[in-house]
């Protein structure tokens, strides 16, 4: 079983003979049926149904010789509205399932961020056509959580953030310089680590760790699309699995200057979410790939 369907309001599957129900509802009431050929022949086949707006569950498999549905996993998912980035993302193939994930460098979280491809059929689709690479793609990142919390707000004047946003926006200039071998960008941005070291060297002393770092994004574990977060609240919403009733909260979240969105259990929520305030946990990124001529 998935461990991240409760985050999607299905906590009381603790069994195999529930999780069957689960999926059986999904295929046979299934809002999107989609199919494709690999390169062997083999035609996959995904099921998905929405429990809630934006959340559900994913069946996937394969169709045999009469046509019959072969279950192979299936996983819970958020998809959402926000566009994340619309840098070039490299898909690779995991090697237990037939299923994908996303790499792709991003300047404001300064890593390489990883997550699970959730349209894989549209991809393969595509992959086959030979119409890939694909001009004008943007990526729209939600992540599934277990746990979290949410911390209040840093007290910031107009002021403070215009200089704050004057300062990424050169950074990343900065970076994309340095990505292309300037020195003198490497050795600016190497000073300006050193000053922000120092800087917070300082200030730990007699401040709180979360008053001096507004948002961060960064690998948690040893699964590579697993992330510690915090970001800022813009948007949230209280929701129901229509199948259990569990509550589930929806988060929009500026981390770093990029909008992820969150879904988790309310029963899992220390606090409550209100727009300004931040949440802080540790999430399993999906991404879903927006092509060209294509809606989320």
């Amino acid at each position: 079983m998935h461990k991240y369907l409760r985050a999607v309001g299905f906590s009381g599957i603790n069994s195999r003979e529930k999780l069957q129900s689960i999926i059986a509802l999904t295929i046979k009431n299934a809002k999107e049926r989609s199919f494709t050929t690999l390169e062997d022949d083999v035609l996959l086949a995904e099921y998905t149904l929405s429990f809630g707006p934006g959340f559900g569950l994913t069946v996937c498999g394969e169709m045999d010789k009469e046509d019959r549905f072969v279950f192979e996993y299936c996983y819970p998912f958020l998809r959402a509205d926000n566009v994340s980035s619309d840098e070039k993302v490299t898909i690779e193939r995991h090697a237990a399932t037939i299923s994908y994930a996303g790499v792709f460098d991003d300047e404001r979280m300064g890593i390489t961020i990883i997550f699970y491809l959730l349209n894989r059929i549209p991809y393969v689709m595509k992959r086959n056509t030979n119409s890939l690479p694909s001009s004008g793609t943007t990526i729209s990142l939600t992540g599934l959580s277990l746990e979290g919390t949410i911390v209040m707000p840093v007290v910031k004047n107009p002021k403070e953030e215009k200089k704050a946003t004057e300062r990424r926006r050169n950074r990343n200039i900065l970076m994309e310089a340095a990505k292309k071998g300037d020195e003198s960008a490497i050795e600016t941005l190497t000073l300006k680590d050193m000053d922000m070291y120092s800087q917070i060297s300082r200030k730990i002393r007699y401040c709180d760790v979360y008053t001096l770092v507004e948002t961060y994004f960064m690998p948690y574990g040893v699964e590579c699309d697993q992330y510690s977060i915090l970001g800022e609240i813009e948007l949230w919403r209280e929701e129901k699995n229509s199948v259990t009733g569990e509550v589930v909260y929806e988060m929009l979240l500026n981390c770093n200057e990029m909008k992820i969105a969150v879904c988790i259990n309310k029963a899992d929520l220390v606090g409550e979410p209100e727009v300004g305030r931040r949440f802080k946990g540790n999430i399993w990124l999906q991404g879903y790939i927006n092509y060209p001529g294509t809606n989320v």
